[in-house]
């Protein structure tokens, strides 16, 4: 890769972040109407759908880090990346709507096999797009916090396409008719919603790849070398045994269980535990879109005046304090009654808060996990972006993947009713929701914020490690004028 590049244009760094519409709108999607829709509207059991999602979980532990170094080591005239990313947008597509619309009348074994194959084919292809192009990100910016706004860029993106198509879906494709018709309920709302969804995604990975394709010839290319699949492992365990990774990992995976496990029964808290009405949970979002902005927008600034690490913990811990208390509040019967205007207020304020810290995090975490990229490239003399970034995509999937495994456990376990209709439900099955919901988030989220503290990768140590790549390719470019070899 040049040193000398040229500045990396606005027009560049935007069409970059669109390509973070498709996963958004994915995993959304996965994350908020999956369960409802395969348990209330399909009739699945709760137990048969989280089963499927442990299915994708190892299949997911076991693609991505494969996916990630073979993108590394990827030689072609599109370079490392690209090929992959378009190769993903046409399968990623058909399969997200292939999921909305199972086959009517199917069996419980027939239905478990499709919603297998459908989540199996999305994960995939899904990896094909997410992890190369989250592996750009590290190239087109180096510097440490230019690399925080590129990144915060790309969040906005996926802010706006994830809680921009949520609030669609809500208002428009399951829009809840006067009479109590229609909604998340009801199964023909989800063939507009599926066909609108696959199409933005088709459209904005098109959009992203060929909008960055002419970053090509300044980025990293693959060695020209033949490597076995020994020597290829070997150089997975070298890279990987990094305690940054090993934190960050540890540390994002924690996050995203927490969130998960919140979005998952967001949903039914929603709908059950606070009895909201659609047009109260698209309000709801709509703040959530504003708070998710502002946390975006104000990340880069944050990590520039207190630092990654220290900004990421101060608003995980604003985050966690702003999901936990309301439940806590309605457990201990502080909030104000269901279908008043006090609670619509509370909650709304919840969701700002939340949403702002939570958005914040994620893009102080992403840009946490970059930075370990010069890191592992001074010990090991390769770039393994991909490889290092297999573990941001990794956050996502367990996002939508534990989160609703969650989710399901818990129903499962509190007998939720199939067909539950809003002011139905059993007032002690919502107590005891409420009641393992508390500590599954709280516990999963703490353990995060604990593992956070152990990155050791701050400002100075990222300055150095790319002073220190600089010198060597200063003196590999030296030797190999001089007609030496160019490594040491």
């Amino acid at each position: 890769m040049s040193e000398d590049r040229p500045p990396l244009g606005y027009a560049t760094k935007l069409l970059y972040a669109t390509g973070a519409v498709a996963n958004a709108v994915k995993s959304r999607g996965l994350t908020t109407f999956l369960m409802i829709f395969y348990n209330q509207v399909v009739g699945l059991p709760p137990q048969t759908v989280t089963f499927v999602l442990m299915i994708a979980l190892i299949f997911d532990a076991v693609v991505d880090p494969l996916v990630g170094q073979i993108s590394d080591n990827c030689r072609s005239r599109l370079g490392r990346r690209h090929p992959f990313m378009y190769a993903a947008a046409l399968p990623v597509s058909i399969a997200f709507y292939l999921l909305w619309n199972p086959p009517a009348g199917a069996s419980e074994p027939q239905l478990f096999a499709y919603l297998l194959v459908c989540l199996l084919t999305i994960r995939l292809f899904d990896t094909f797009f997410e992890l190369p192009h989250s592996a750009l990100a590290p190239e087109l910016a180096k510097d440490y916090d230019a690399r925080t706004r590129l990144l915060a860029l790309r969040a906005l993106f996926a802010v706006v396409g994830g809680l921009g198509m949520t609030l669609l879906a809500y208002q428009v494709f399951l829009r809840e008719n006067a009479d109590g018709s229609g909604g998340v309920l009801a199964r023909e709302g989800y063939f507009a919603y599926s066909v609108t969804a696959a199409g933005l995604i088709f459209a904005t990975i098109l959009i992203s790849t060929r909008g960055t394709q002419s970053q090509i010839p300044h980025l990293s290319q693959a060695p020209g070398r033949k490597i076995t699949l020994r020597a290829m492992a070997r150089e997975v365990a070298a890279t990987l045994n990094n305690r940054a990774f090993a934190v960050a990992t540890a540390t994002g995976m924690l996050f995203a269980v927490a969130a998960g496990s919140r979005y998952g029964l967001e949903i039914y808290f929603n709908l059950y535990f606070w009895e909201l009405t659609q047009a109260q949970i698209a309000l709801l979002t709509t703040i959530g879109v504003g708070g998710s902005a502002v946390g975006v927008l104000f990340a880069p600034r944050i990590a520039r005046r207190l630092g990654k690490k220290r900004g990421a913990l101060i608003l995980s811990v604003i985050s966690l304090a702003a999901v936990v208390a309301p439940v806590m509040a309605r457990l201990v019967e502080m909030m104000p009654a269901n279908g008043t205007a006090a609670l619509i207020w509370l909650l709304g304020l919840e969701v700002a808060v939340n949403t702002a810290a939570a958005s914040g995090v994620g893009v102080l975490l992403v840009s946490l996990v970059a930075d370990i990229i010069e890191d592992a490239e001074v010990k090991t003399g390769r770039r393994s972006e991909g490889l290092l970034m297999s573990a941001e995509n990794l956050f996502k999937k367990v996002v939508s993947g534990v989160g609703v495994f969650i989710a399901g456990s818990v129903l499962g376990f509190v007998n939720f009713p199939q067909n539950a209709q809003r002011g139905a439900v059993d007032p002690a099955i919502l107590h005891q929701l409420g009641l393992i919901y508390l500590p599954t988030v709280l516990i999963i989220y703490g353990l995060g914020v604990a593992c956070l503290f152990a990155f050791d990768i701050d400002r100075p140590r990222h300055e150095d490690n790319l002073r220190r790549l600089r010198e060597r390719a200063k003196g590999a470019a030296s030797r190999a004028s001089a007609g030496g070899p160019p490594h040491p």
